[in-house]
């Protein structure tokens, strides 16, 4: 199978080029940085923005598959108009496409959101992948796209290093004790990426843990997990933060728990060690 994985050089990205590697796979990584990772072989730098750009690398790798984990938090580019840049290079050449989008999209309730909840941003970047989610689902109906959450992994990792960051100082902020979500650990995720590409599933898919914890209580798992002091953890309200974004949002994965064989474990054992 030949795979193209874009976004490779992030931490999802990454983890999905890694998992397909060692399964067999010929993998095209792109990446948006000068200079590129050194774990993957075929690289080709890629701004998503550029539809020539992505049209004219898509043509030439052909690949089987492309599974897009490309996003920017702080511009629409990226994110939304990328999307829909990958999504119709993908349907040109027949490949199946498995879109990676977020809980982002969802303004909170008490309730958990299933698939069938349509989105309700409350921030540019919830809009910006709720936006992404329409181009897909219209330019290629039978693309899979999944619905995810904080994404976990070593200490470089976004969420791990922002609590490892403000734990140590090195960094401003809080984690706030009212914002709720269900984290997943990125290995885990990537699995079930790749098991999408093998089967014919089509349309929104939530693929998270089943296990929902607040950002304060998650920064002290991650804390107890590097040996750390959970009183460490700076904690706060995002109800006093102005724009702290949506409060509880809660993914039901119950249909993805049925559908593929990759376990996702619950934050608690993905941090236990």
């Amino acid at each position: 199978m030949r795979l193209l994985v874009i976004g490779a050089s992030g931490h999802l990205g990454s983890e999905v080029a890694r998992l397909a590697l060692a399964a067999g796979a010929e993998v095209t990584g792109t990446h948006a940085r000068p200079d590129k990772p050194s774990e993957l072989h075929d690289w080709s730098r890629l701004d998503v923005r550029e539809p020539f750009a992505v049209h004219t690398l898509v043509q030439l790798v052909r690949p089987d598959a492309v599974i897009n984990t490309c996003y920017d938090r702080w511009s629409w580019g990226p994110t939304a108009t990328g999307a829909a840049h990958v999504a119709t290079a993908a349907a040109a050449v027949g490949a199946r496409l498995v879109h990676v989008s977020s809980d982002a999209l969802h303004a909170g309730r008490p309730e958990a959101y299933t698939e069938d909840d349509d989105p309700s941003p409350i921030t540019p970047y919830g809009a910006a992948k709720a936006a992404a989610e329409t181009a897909v689902a219209a330019i290629d109906p039978s693309a899979a796209i999944v619905r995810t959450s904080l994404i976990l992994g070593d200490e470089t990792s976004p969420q791990v290093r922002l609590a490892l960051d403000l734990i140590h100082r090195r960094s401003e902020g809080r984690l706030f004790t009212d914002q709720v979500r269900c984290p997943i650990d990125g290995a885990e995720l990537a699995a079930a990426l790749l098991e999408l590409v093998g089967n014919d599933y089509a349309g929104v898919l939530n693929v998270a843990g089943p296990q929902a914890v607040s950002r304060a209580q998650l920064g002290k798992l991650i804390a107890l997990r590097h040996g750390l002091s959970p009183r460490l953890v700076p904690t706060g309200k995002a109800t006093r933060v102005p724009n702290a974004g949506p409060l509880d949002v809660k993914l039901d994965s119950s249909r993805a728990a049925t559908l593929l064989k990759v376990q996702i474990r619950p934050v608690s054992e993905v941090l236990a060690g």
